[in-house]
């Protein structure tokens, strides 16, 4: 029978690594198996945890949640063709502004090492003491917090706001362009009370978790992005061999980012078998509590937020490209590309 109860330093333990992860002047976390495979720190027990805790789930009946890039209406703009097109026009800054501020988002991630997770016990009427909820306040939301932001406790590995830093440089170089505007947060907004059936700090945390795990879905969708981008032999030729490593480099976070993917699906999966105990002395079930609030997360992450992104950063296209001789020409044809457009 699988393992289902973990301690902390289980759950925080790692490979023996062959050879540190050192790319781009960066000292960073993780590191390569004897076979020259890349390996996330903090996984050795994550990963069989994780898959353990979805196993006993769906043995019972209950399908994970869907956290496909499936969830996402729209594409990432600019897309494919769009890029090239700024690339081949000589502007690189769009995509060196998506690096800068991606890096500088995952740094905040930190913020999961210093939070102090309470016990779901305390609410849910089921056990959960071998479950994926029931270890959040074990290690899981601090080695979260440690892949995006940094280990607090290794500060000399940087994490995936440094590798995010390391593939920017590789593809133009360091200091290429000032600093973007960084956006305070790309988490959906306080709506106010959405479960007043829980106690308020519960329902932060539901929240924070939905709202992070659309993050990354949103995050594959960016990985799939980047990898394509800077593979394409025409968009960095004098720059092939960083742009390939710039490339290794965010499949590298991919590989990171995946048990983040896995554990906030689980959870969330799980939560929706529980029976919660209510504010009121009750109880309701956490299918009915959960699929609303989740359905809503997915349309502000999926739709709402992604369109407004769309044109902030459209805007600022059209500013760089109509700066430029015919600009006027160019931005219509940049625009021509546009899938949704098309697709109106």
């Amino acid at each position: 029978m699988a393992k289902l109860s973990y301690t902390r330093d289980e759950l925080m333990a790692s490979h023996d690594y062959a050879r540190p992860h050192e790319r781009a002047g960066y000292k960073l976390h993780g590191g390569f198996l004897a076979d020259g495979t890349y390996e996330s720190p903090r996984v050795l027990n994550r990963w069989p945890a994780v898959k353990a805790w979805q196993e006993q789930l769906t043995a019972k009946g209950w399908p994970l949640i869907d956290a496909t890039v499936q969830l996402l209406k729209r594409g990432n703009y600019p897309n494919i063709p769009q890029e090239r097109f700024l690339l081949g026009h000589g502007i690189g800054q769009p995509l060196w502004n998506s690096l800068t501020i991606t890096g500088v988002i995952e740094a905040k991630g930190r913020v999961l090492c210093d939070l102090e997770a309470p016990d779901f016990q305390q609410i849910i009427v089921d056990d959960i003491s071998q479950t994926c909820t029931g270890h959040l306040h074990k290690g899981l939301l601090y080695a979260h917090g440690a892949d995006e932001g940094g280990d607090p406790a290794a500060p000399e590995f940087g994490a995936h706001d440094a590798m995010w830093f390391a593939a920017r440089d590789l593809l133009f170089g360091a200091d290429a362009y000032p600093l973007p505007e960084v956006p305070e947060s790309i988490s959906r907004p306080d709506t106010g009370r959405l479960m007043p059936q829980l106690p308020a700090g519960f329902e932060q945390l539901i929240l924070m978790l939905m709202n992070v795990l659309m993050i990354e879905v949103r995050a594959e969708s960016f990985f799939s992005f980047c990898c394509e981008i800077m593979r394409d032999k025409d968009a960095f030729a004098a720059r092939r061999e960083q742009a390939e490593e710039a490339a290794s480099m965010v499949e590298r976070i991919r590989i990171d980012e995946a048990i983040h993917v896995g554990y906030l699906q689980t959870t969330v999966s799980e939560m929706r078998s529980f029976t919660f105990k209510t504010v009121d002395g009750g109880t309701i079930s956490g299918k009915d509590l959960i699929d609303p609030i989740w359905e809503g997360m997915v349309h502000w992450h999926a739709v709402t937020q992604a369109d407004f992104s769309k044109e902030q950063t459209r805007d600022t296209i059209r500013a760089q490209l109509e700066a430029m001789p015919n600009g006027g020409k160019l931005f219509a044809e940049f625009d021509a590309m546009d899938d949704v457009a098309k697709a109106a």
